[in-house]
């Protein structure tokens, strides 16, 4: 028994290196002059130097901290959106009784496997019409209007899992909908909520296509977008400077799931129970 545990850890760990040695080797390539980024698939600098972070930093004409201030922007938005709308989506699914709720669920449930591409263009010239292209409003105002199905339906499992008796106590002693939605359910879905905002968090900092589409001006590009400047077609591409960047870009997400994994996994453990 002790043996196979012993293996069992081994194989763990050999498989966490693996894992982890793009991100360790991206984590070195950063402190290595463009000349030696290629040269070897080692994890040692020869020549360690920390002038791909300053480089980087203020190569692209703009400083990057305006760059991340930006993606902070639209994420802290996001994340506000999704948590308010999807929670009182889900609620009014879980626990409210209307006309069509089935249907309406089994439609909402069905735009998940709806690739996003095949709505953009009807996006694209709604917000073209509203005179939103490059602006944030394009990725900031769909979190508004409950949009990410994969979250409501996230959080209507974690309301069934809540006794309905305890409505029926708030009821009463006097609550409405709203009332039971704000005292009942909203604090026992914390950690539902905290796993919502995490991966908008994560998901709109690390979302490239939708930040390309909707903006154009330097001072106004987020993160992703703003990587994709250090890579030039004619083979002059900053690679120091690309990978000293990705790192710092790393971070915010990083201390944020570190920080949240234990609820994030709290939050998925209940997406099945009922």
């Amino acid at each position: 028994m002790r043996t196979r545990r012993v293996f069992a850890h081994v194989g763990l760990t050999a498989g966490a290196l693996i894992m982890l040695y793009p991100l360790l080797w991206m984590i070195t390539a950063s402190f290595r002059p463009n000349t030696e980024i290629f040269k070897d698939a080692g994890l040692v600098p020869e020549h360690p130097t920390l002038g791909n972070y300053a480089l980087g930093w203020h190569s692209t004409g703009v400083n990057f901290g305006v760059y991340i201030a930006n993606s902070l922007i639209i994420c802290t938005a996001v994340v506000i959106g999704n948590v308010l709308t999807c929670s009182l989506t889900a609620y009014a699914f879980a626990r409210l009784k209307f006309i069509g709720r089935k249907t309406l669920f089994a439609l909402m449930l069905a735009t998940i496997m709806l690739p996003g591409h095949v709505t953009l263009i009807a996006q694209y010239s709604i917000f073209r019409n509203l005179n939103w292209i490059d602006t944030f409003w394009p990725m900031i105002v769909p979190s508004f209007l409950a949009t990410d199905a994969f979250f409501v339906f996230l959080m209507v499992q974690f309301i069934r899992s809540i006794p309905v008796e305890l409505d029926d106590a708030a009821r009463i002693d006097g609550c409405g909908a709203w009332g039971i939605y704000r005292r009942i359910i909203l604090p026992l879905l914390t950690p539902a909520l905290v796993t919502t905002a995490i991966f908008s968090f994560i998901w709109t900092w690390n979302n490239f296509f939708s930040q390309l589409i909707y903006l154009s001006t330097r001072t106004k590009l987020t993160v992703p977008v703003a990587l994709r400047g250090f890579l030039d077609s004619t083979g002059s591409s900053e690679w120091g400077a690309l990978f000293a960047m990705s790192v710092v870009t790393l971070v915010p997400v990083v201390v944020v799931f570190v920080v949240f994994q234990r609820r994030i996994l709290a939050g998925m453990a209940h997406t099945g129970l009922k």
